[in-house]
């Protein structure tokens, strides 16, 4: 018990401490967190009376992440990219409803790919530049 309660201070801390860039990078973890548990529930035994609620809990935490990233994109600063990630959020949006709705493991195996690549490629730039991003980036994801 004690090592979950500093797990927990841990993260809130991480939360509190971190850039606007961090902030978006741990979004998109978690959203594939919650997307690879989803699709580690179908794995489970059909007779499991748990998986449904597993996958339809997990891909709903999914979808509020990435309708989170989608609400606090910033179309003046980030222009065209800001409007082509709000297209992309969309679809991952729609995907994940499907799977949900169909109980379908295609669908998120397709956006965990898609959202993976986003999520690298934020990371690089992180990496690439100041913690707190580039000039015109700050907000854009």
């Amino acid at each position: 018990m004690v090592a979950q309660d500093y797990a927990r201070t841990y993260r809130a801390n991480a939360v509190l401490t971190a850039s606007p860039g961090q902030l978006v990078l741990m979004l998109y973890d978690g959203a594939l967190r919650a997307m690879h548990a989803a699709r580690e529930a179908f794995g489970r035994p059909p007779e499991d009376s748990r998986r449904y609620e597993v996958i339809n809990t997990q891909l709903l935490k999914a979808q509020a992440i990435i309708a989170e990233l989608q609400a606090t994109l910033n179309h003046d600063a980030g222009g065209e990219f800001s409007r082509n990630l709000e297209r992309l959020y969309d679809y991952y949006l729609r995907r994940l409803m499907e799977a949900n709705l169909q109980k379908k493991e295609e669908p998120i195996v397709e956006v965990e790919r898609l959202l993976r690549e986003v999520r690298d490629a934020w990371a690089e730039m992180l990496r690439k530049h100041d913690s707190s991003g580039p000039a015109g980036m700050r907000g854009v994801a």
